[in-house]
C-alpha cells in the first residue's frame, strides 16, 4: 500500500497541463504593386540604356526646383499629386476638391502601406535635379513644367514619404529602393523616364542601371 499510495503521489505530481494550441493566424494576402504606365520589358529597357549619352553631370550651382513647376491641374479639379494618389492607390475616395479621404497606399519601394495620404509622396523617379544636371538646365521653364508633372510615363510614383526623403536627388548609383525585389522595375522605369526625355547618364550611374537590370 505504501508503494502504491507513493507511486500515485510521483503520477500525480508530474501531471503537465498542455498549454492551448495558438491560433492560427492567416498570412497576409500581396498587394498589388502600382504600375505607372509606360514601363518597358528589360530587353526594351537594356537598349534604351544603350542608346544613352554617357555625359559627366553638369552643376553649374543654378538648380532651383521652382524651375520645374509642379503640381498641374491634370483632370477635373485633380492635380498632379491627387491623380496619382487615385491612381495608385486601392479604394480611394477623394472629395470634391479631390483629395483623398480615405484610401490605402502600397509603396513599391519598401513596401510600406499606409492609408493615410500625409504619409505618400510623389516621388519623381528621375529626380529633378538629376535631370538638371543631364541636360534639362537647357530646356524652357515649360518643358521642365512638362517633365516634372509627366503622368504618361513611369516617373511619378506613390511612396512611403521617409523614403523618398531618403532618395532625395540621388541617381541609382548612390540610391537605391530598399526593396532589392524592386530593382529590375526601378531601373526600368528610370531608364524609360531618361531614354524618352534624351537625359543623359554618367557612367556609374549607367553601371549601377545595367546592375539593376541584371535582376530582371
Amino acid at each position: 500500500m505504501r508503494f502504491s499510495s507513493t507511486l500515485g503521489g510521483l503520477l500525480s505530481a508530474t501531471v503537465v497541463i498542455a498549454a492551448p494550441m495558438p491560433t492560427p493566424v492567416a498570412e497576409p494576402v500581396p498587394v498589388p504593386m502600382p504600375t505607372p504606365p509606360g514601363i518597358p520589358a528589360a530587353s526594351s529597357a537594356r537598349t534604351q540604356l544603350a542608346a544613352l549619352t554617357v555625359a559627366t553631370a553638369v552643376d553649374d550651382g543654378s538648380y532651383d526646383r521652382d524651375l520645374f513647376p509642379t503640381w498641374d491641374t491634370i483632370t477635373g479639379t485633380c492635380n498632379t499629386r491627387e491623380y496619382v494618389l487615385r491612381r495608385d492607390g486601392t479604394n480611394v475616395v477623394v472629395g470634391s476638391d479631390c483629395y483623398p479621404t480615405s484610401g490605402t497606399w502600397t509603396s513599391p519601394y519598401d513596401g510600406g502601406r499606409w492609408t493615410a495620404p500625409s504619409d505618400v509622396d510623389i516621388d519623381h523617379m528621375v529626380p529633378l535635379k538629376n535631370a538638371w544636371v543631364s541636360g534639362a538646365s537647357r530646356w524652357t521653364t515649360a518643358k521642365r513644367e512638362q517633365f516634372a508633372n509627366d503622368v504618361t510615363r513611369p516617373q511619378l510614383w506613390a511612396v512611403t514619404d521617409n523614403v523618398n526623403s531618403s532618395k532625395g536627388d540621388k541617381s541609382p548609383d548612390t540610391w537605391k529602393p530598399p526593396l532589392t525585389s524592386f530593382y529590375c522595375t526601378y531601373a526600368r522605369a528610370y531608364v524609360a523616364v531618361k531614354s524618352y526625355w534624351a537625359l543623359t547618364v554618367t557612367s556609374a550611374e549607367k553601371s549601377a542601371l545595367t546592375t539593376m537590370l541584371n535582376t530582371c
